[in-house]
């Protein structure tokens, strides 16, 4: 105490608990495409650079698996998901197309080795035939509405199945991005399909959850995050017959999803952005649009200055 007041008290010191923590979060919630900027902040404010990698270490790869990042094969032979349904381990991952595990440097988003997957990682023929055709058809479908769109389907249970008279389940993981930070926005679109093909009921069951991503930041921030789920279902046919059936239904319910965001936006300026706006200013009188001139400015500031006398 000096003068009778009493010194402000120093703001105490985070410990690397709450430090770790804090920059786990950050880096987790950043932006599509936008991990490396953020993670460049982190460590420039830590100062410390064994918490940051140890924070780096646990935040990368859960931010790789819920972006749902594409990484390439290091021959070039195709892209592997970074998702939970491909996940052998904390650095391998199963890409079923080509059937091949890719060894996975989170932090630095690349893959750093491959190898052929066993027998024990490989769905049956009879499995093997139905995520084939599906896979196909999935193909043409993202290669026509996203660019640079990528997609993959897994055999998430019943992948010994040898033929019909068992259940079975398949997940189909989409992924797109678009990332232009030199234009200030970035943006993701993640879907990932749960099929339950139910051998006694001859249907296949669909339950699909939808998340778009976009971050725009010039002189700004305005991000989106929107999700959406939908179920459906279809008969049970042949691989192919059930191929074609599963993707137009995947291909109606996005189309409906990204139609339902585009006409949201153009309600913008009459919902949302109207929302926004105060209902009274704060000298809690409307303002006379119908007679603007008695609030001019011009005739004001002459009246003041005595201009024009």
């Amino acid at each position: 105490m000096a003068d009778g007041v009493d010194e402000p008290e120093e703001a105490a010191e985070l410990g690397e608990k709450e430090k770790l923590e804090i920059a786990k979060w950050f880096l987790t919630n950043a932006p599509a495409g936008e991990i490396h900027y953020v993670a460049k902040d982190i460590r420039s404010i830590l100062g410390d650079d064994k918490i940051y990698e140890t924070a780096a270490a646990e935040a990368f790869p859960l931010y790789n698996k819920a972006l749902l990042i594409v990484l390439e094969l290091p021959d070039r032979s195709g892209d592997v998901i970074i998702t939970t349904y491909g996940e052998l381990d904390e650095n391998n991952y199963f890409d079923p197309r080509t059937a091949q595990v890719a060894t996975v440097d989170h932090v630095k988003q690349v893959c750093t080795n491959l190898r052929p997957a066993s027998d024990e990682e490989l769905p049956s023929p009879y499995i093997e035939e139905f995520r084939c055709a599906l896979d196909a058809e999935l193909c043409k479908y993202v290669g026509e509405a996203y660019p640079k769109g990528t997609c993959a389907v897994y055999c998430t249970r019943g992948k010994d199945v040898e033929g019909p008279g068992t259940d079975f389940e398949f997940a189909v993981v989409i992924s797109a991005a678009r990332h232009s930070p030199q234009n200030f926005c970035n943006g993701s679109w993640r879907s990932i399909w749960k099929l339950e093909f139910k051998d006694e009921l001859q249907v296949v069951e669909i339950h699909g959850k939808l998340q778009v991503g976009a971050h725009y930041f010039e002189e700004g921030n305005v991000q989106l995050d929107a999700n959406n789920e939908c179920k459906d279902s279809t008969i049970m046919q042949s691989p192919e017959d059930c191929a074609v059936s599963i993707t137009s239904m995947i291909h109606h319910h996005e189309s409906e999803y990204m139609a339902s965001l585009e006409a949201s936006y153009l309600d913008l300026p009459d919902t949302t952005f109207k929302d926004l706006r105060r209902k009274l200013p704060v000298t809690r009188t409307l303002f006379p649009w119908h007679n603007t001139l008695q609030f001019s400015l011009t005739r004001d500031i002459t009246k003041e200055l005595g201009i024009g006398k």
